[in-house]
């Protein structure tokens, strides 16, 4: 049964009259195809057998499931928006859709499929050679071998033209030394994509496919996590990697190659910060109908209803920006700086929407019991990385004057 099928009551000339559902107040369905609710479907069956029942012991054990990697392959989550090399070459608002209802389920799971696909995958399907796709991306697709993606440093988070990591000329090979940090999937990567500084005047930044074995390569998980627990982030570090010249990425031409990859990743952000804020309030609007305080349901305090209101507000303007910024990068007109406004808004409000659920669920939203805080802190993470609020402000800030003001 759809949304639109559902609460439905005559009026007085006896056509059917639809009352809006919480969960799709404005019929946001009715704008997508057959096709893409299908997918989207297939995609939250998967999250609700598989992620949410175990969800709580990964976060609270600090516990990525590797063994669902396959399974994603599976689904065809991986790598799902490019086209060729055993890639699902689905649309925009397809892999938005998927982002969405893994981000439901849990940022953890989305970030390790926007970092396999959006960013690692990508790289290779962008800048790669022929040679270099056919090994590396068909595996990808399938879930047997795992990607990373070595951008950000200990001291160049934003600010990646400071990357210290070098690879210099010896002969006909490349030799790299330096470190990475916060890299999704370093640990258990089979292929790290690994952007460097050189000396070559024309193009001072190159990507390079480091096979994780290679001597050289280090990986250690970073620790103490309060967030994204059911994640990989690590520190990455290279020591004399010493690479054929093949391995370089031939189509990558300075900063210009990582970004576009991010904003392959911040783009599925929008959507999938959706997707958790729909997750809390969906969690904050059961308890507040089920909890009784003084006699009658928290959900007939209009202190409550406020908060239920402004959630819905902010999710479906949230979602109806995604599917419209989809429609466009579908179309071949999103600019950067548009995925900038969608990633700031989306996941600012994800973050106010997670807090307020924790409200309504009093002293029961802090344990794992519920949803809300872990997606609170989870949001954090998703805030910071793909880059920081002061950023993507800036970003638009810049679009919007003219004037950079970055330094």
């Amino acid at each position: 049964m759809t949304t639109a099928q559902t609460n439905r009551r005559p009026d007085g000339d006896g056509r059917p009259k639809v009352r809006p559902s919480p969960h799709d107040f404005l019929n946001v369905d009715a704008h997508l195809s057959d096709e893409e609710r299908e997918i989207r479907a297939g995609v939250r069956s998967f999250v609700e057998e598989r992620i949410q029942p175990n969800i709580r012991d990964w976060f609270e054990r600090a516990h990525f499931p590797r063994e669902l990697v396959p399974e994603m392959g599976s689904v065809g989550v991986l790598g799902m928006h490019l086209k060729g090399y055993g890639c699902a070459g689905k649309s925009a608002v397809a892999y938005g859709l998927a982002c969405m209802e893994l981000e439901a389920g849990d940022s953890g799971l989305r970030t390790f499929v926007s970092v396999q696909g959006s960013l690692a995958m990508s790289a290779i399907h962008k800048f790669g050679s022929e040679e270099q796709k056919e090994r590396w991306l068909p595996p990808m697709a399938r879930g047997e071998k795992i990607g990373c993606f070595g951008l950000t440093e200990p001291t160049a988070g934003s600010d990646p033209a400071s990357m210290k990591t070098f690879a210099r000329k010896d002969g006909s090979d490349w030799v790299i030394n330096g470190e990475k940090r916060w890299i999704g999937m370093g640990t258990i990567a089979d292929v790290a994509v690994v952007w460097a500084r050189t000396d070559e005047e024309t193009n001072p930044v190159r990507g390079f496919l480091i096979p994780t074995d290679t001597r050289g390569f280090s990986a250690r998980d970073i620790t103490g996590k309060l967030s994204m627990r059911a994640s990989v982030q690590c520190d990455l570090s290279f020591e004399d990697i010493r690479l054929p010249v093949d391995a370089m990425l031939p189509g990558a031409e300075g900063l210009k190659g990582p970004f576009a990859c991010l904003n392959e990743a911040r783009y599925g952000i929008i959507w999938g910060s959706m997707g958790a804020a729909r997750s809390c309030f969906e969690c904050a609007l059961e308890y507040a109908r089920d909890r009784e305080q003084f006699g009658k349901p928290v959900a007939a305090f209009q202190l409550t209803q406020e908060k239920l209101v402004e959630m819905m507000l902010e999710i479906e303007k949230g979602t109806l920006l995604a599917l419209h910024l989809g429609r466009m990068k579908d179309e071949g007109t999103l600019r950067p700086e548009q995925i900038s406004f969608g990633k700031l808004n989306n996941v600012r409000e994800a973050i106010e929407i997670a807090r307020e659920a924790r409200t309504i669920l009093g002293g029961n939203g802090v344990t794992l019991d519920y949803p809300v805080m872990r997606h609170a802190n989870n949001l954090e993470s998703v805030r910071t990385y793909e880059g920081t609020d002061e950023v993507h402000t800036l970003i638009l800030g810049n679009a919007i004057t003219g004037i950079p003001a970055f330094r």
